[in-house]
């Protein structure tokens, strides 16, 4: 399944998160046998700290450019 299929399969208005349920997109991604998600480590923490900021627990940056979020990123060292 393509990423723009899983996407048109998500709620588009975001409900889930507000009921506390799993991401649509993520929970394709679960071995069927052991429930467990099959990314790495790195990947999961990412994916958990894209939800805190969805939720609003932890602050997110917004940027008018590419050009502007380089700098942002470079400036990060």
């Amino acid at each position: 399944m393509s990423n723009a299929e899983l996407l048109d399969e998500a709620d588009s208005d975001d409900s889930w998160i507000e009921r506390g349920e799993e991401c649509p997109i993520c929970a394709k991604h679960r071995d069927p046998e052991t429930g467990e998600l099959r990314f790495n480590a790195e990947t999961v923490a990412a994916i958990e700290e894209g939800r805190a900021m969805m939720r609003g627990e932890i602050p997110s940056k917004l940027y008018n450019s590419l050009e502007e979020m380089l700098v942002d990123l470079d400036s990060d060292d």
